[in-house]
């Protein structure tokens, strides 16, 4: 159980958190233990994390702050094992370079710093720039699969969802968009109508030499009889 101090610091550091929240960083205590608090590290800008969304907890102890936490991540990132503690000098890993002044936003904001760096340590995998881009874009949609993250990260939850309608349309907005098949039926209908009259026309163009031969024949034949009949 959580000593009196203890649940009184964390509480204040919720609070601070909440008024003046730390850049990449969000973190938030189990609604059932103020022990465990679950956080998120969005990737810098920059680096092969970028675009990337790591999940995880920190345990602190009855008597935090006058002991360290231990630090783990949950969302697969190529940089640390997951499911494992992470050894930081921030860490229970060094509880003799730990310092009480350090808090939540501390802690979260060096393991970001430390998440950027190569350096080997407890914890830590080694994985090419192509494998941690891989994994930063997966990562929204690993962490919404689990069931603590979206209770308590619903805005990343809403993030993934519209993420998902802008890559895959709803079939009603698919069945919205006109095909070329449709668009083109009426100029082809037009065409089908206008058709019939350009045959008339031409049958028409074609009869009028036949009638207009028949009528100078019968002009020249009358001409041609008039001086038989005058004899």
């Amino acid at each position: 159980m959580a000593e009196k101090a203890c649940v009184k610091r964390l509480q204040k550091e919720y609070r601070a958190l909440c008024k003046e929240p730390v850049s990449h960083v969000v973190a938030r205590p189990s609604p059932n233990d103020i022990l465990e608090w679950h956080y998120v590290l969005e990737g810098s800008e920059g680096t092969p994390f970028a675009g990337g969304y790591y999940y995880g907890k920190i345990k602190f102890p009855p008597e935090y702050p006058f002991k360290p936490p231990g630090i783990s991540m949950v969302t697969p990132n190529g940089r640390f094992m997951t499911q494992k503690k992470i050894c930081l000098s921030m860490s229970d890993f060094h509880p003799e370079s730990w310092n009480p002044m350090w808090s939540v936003s501390s802690i979260l904001t060096g393991l970001l710093s430390f998440m950027m760096d190569n350096s080997p340590t407890t914890g830590s995998v080694t994985t090419t720039v192509a494998e941690k881009q891989k994994l930063a874009k997966a990562s929204l949609a690993f962490n919404c699969k689990n069931p603590t993250f979206r209770k308590l990260f619903p805005e990343y939850v809403e993030k993934y969802e519209e993420e998902k309608v802008m890559v895959h349309p709803t079939q009603e907005q698919v069945s919205t968009i006109p095909t070329q098949a449709e668009n083109s039926t009426p100029l082809l209908d037009g065409l089908n109508k206008v058709e019939p009259h350009k045959d008339v026309k031409n049958q028409q163009r074609k009869s009028c030499p036949t009638w207009l031969l028949l009528l100078l024949v019968s002009v020249f034949g009358v001409v041609m009889a008039l001086p038989l009949l005058q004899l």
